[in-house]
């Protein structure tokens, strides 16, 4: 599943989704499978919205193929195809590899720059993944 609308000038989830849609993930992400009722009432807490708004942006994550969605009686319950970590792991790949076909040395060559304020320990990662290409190849 590819998120097709990355927003540069956003923060976290907000990058990938709408605000309605980033904390309806976010709750997803954070509990058990709900039903809709269930994810309307820890979205009120925050400010009143409508059980039919929240069910079309539910059932539109669904179509994206972002949440999987089952019946249980005459509930339809909701959970994530994928842990927020998976769902990273395969958003920041994509970017990564869009960014690289349509920028090739130009992005590799801001990747490293911004290295110079990295942790350490993340440069010896990249160190030894380069050091693992290099063996393979």
């Amino acid at each position: 599943m590819k998120i097709h609308s990355f927003k540069t000038n956003e923060s976290g989830l907000n990058r990938f989704f709408g605000p309605l849609e980033a904390k309806i993930m976010h709750i997803l992400w954070n509990g058990p499978e709900m039903a809709i009722k269930d994810v309307q009432a820890r979205l009120v807490k925050e400010q009143a919205i409508n059980f039919n708004t929240v069910m079309t942006v539910m059932n539109r994550l669904v179509d994206k193929g972002v949440l999987r969605k089952r019946a249980e009686g005459r509930v339809s319950l909701f959970q994530p195809t994928q842990s927020l970590e998976q769902f990273l792991e395969t958003q920041s790949k994509e970017l990564t590899n869009d960014l690289l076909e349509e920028f090739g040395p130009l992005v590799v060559n801001h990747m490293l720059d911004a290295l110079e304020e990295a942790d350490p320990a993340l440069l010896e990662q990249l160190e030894q993944k380069i050091q693992a290409l290099k063996k393979e190849r």
